[in-house]
Parts: C-alpha cells; structure tokens; sequence
C-alpha cells in the first residue's frame, strides 16, 4: 500500500472563511484555525474549505472501507474492467502473496481472453470469471480528492483500526501533508 500527497488546495481560502467569522485578521485566523479543527457544531467546518488530492495504491479490501468516506470526495481509478486483462497478473499486484493456483487460473483466463480465436461472447466469459476470482487483496491506484474534513473524520474513526492498512495509510499521510495539525490533536 502507498499513498502520495498529490496537491493541496483551498488553505487561504479557509483562512479568509475564518477570519470572516471571527471578525479576524488573516494572522490571527491562522493562529485560531488548530484549536477549532477540533471542536464540532459546525466550528470547524473551514476544514470543508481544504481538498486534497492523493495517489493511493491500496487493496480491494481497503478501499471498501475507504469508500465509506464519500462525501465531497471524488475518485478516478484504474478500472479492473478495462485493464485487468492487459497484462499477465503477478504477486507483486496484490497486498499478499498469492499461494496454490489462483495466480495461474488468473493468468490463463487472461490468455484466453486475449487469445485472436476467442469469440466475444467467450471473452465476456473469461472476463466475468477474472473479476469473480479476482482476490481483493488485488492492488488499485486511485486519485482520490477530499477535505481535510474527509481526513479528520476518517482519522478519528480509523486510527486505532485493526488492519495495518489504515495505520500505513495515516504514516505515508502525515509525513506529507502541509496542515497535519488539523487532524492530528497533539501537533500545535
């Protein structure tokens, strides 16, 4: 699993927000902004005014949880539908080794599928079993853009989650963003 902080956006602008709330100076709003990401009411809805756009390559099995978070984001991936069969599948496309035979059924079907002989119809086939059988540790690259607001709240329903994933997704994360302090409580 990787993630890559791909761009950030929309911190001036929350800064700006913020002041006018507060009747504030742009200085003072960005000394404020730290404590009131972490008061709820609505007080820290300037963090809605930060996106952030991330290269995330993470298993299947990650990413239906990651789906849950889907408010004011947007996602473009690599779709298993167009790309799977471009290629031979490895171990190195999947969170975990692969063991047994699961890999080379995989394999074969995608040479079937590609195979000059193989009828339409025949490749709908290959392809429906590729996906059915397709283990969801299978790695998928996504943009995904969200707020920091998407990230707070995430942070704070998954930080002590019991699959590493989540704890390796948070790692590369905070070792990139501009304004961790918005999520993390013990950044000032």
């Amino acid at each position: 699993m990787k993630t890559i902080v791909l761009k950030e956006a929309g911190y001036d602008e929350a800064v700006l927000g913020f002041s006018l709330s507060w009747n504030s100076t742009s200085d003072r709003a960005k000394q404020l902004l730290p404590s009131f990401a972490f008061k709820g009411g609505g007080e820290n809805k300037f963090l809605e005014s930060i996106d952030v756009w991330l290269d995330v390559t993470a298993p299947r099995f990650w990413w239906q949880e990651a789906d849950t978070y889907r408010v004011g984001t947007t996602k473009q991936s690599e779709s298993t539908m167009h790309t799977i069969t471009k290629r031979p599948l490895t171990n190195e496309d999947f969170e975990y080794a692969l063991e047994g035979e699961i890999l080379w059924e995989l394999n074969n079907s995608i040479k079937w599928y590609n195979d000059p002989s193989t009828d339409a119809e025949a490749k709908i086939t290959y392809l429906a079993y590729i996906k059915n059988q397709l283990p969801e540790g299978f790695l998928q690259r996504r943009i995904w853009k969200i707020s920091y607001k998407g990230l707070h709240d995430m942070y704070n329903q998954r930080k002590n989650h019991r699959l590493p994933q989540w704890h390796d997704f948070f790692g590369d994360l905070f070792t990139q963003l501009e304004h961790k302090e918005f999520i993390l409580k013990e950044i000032k």
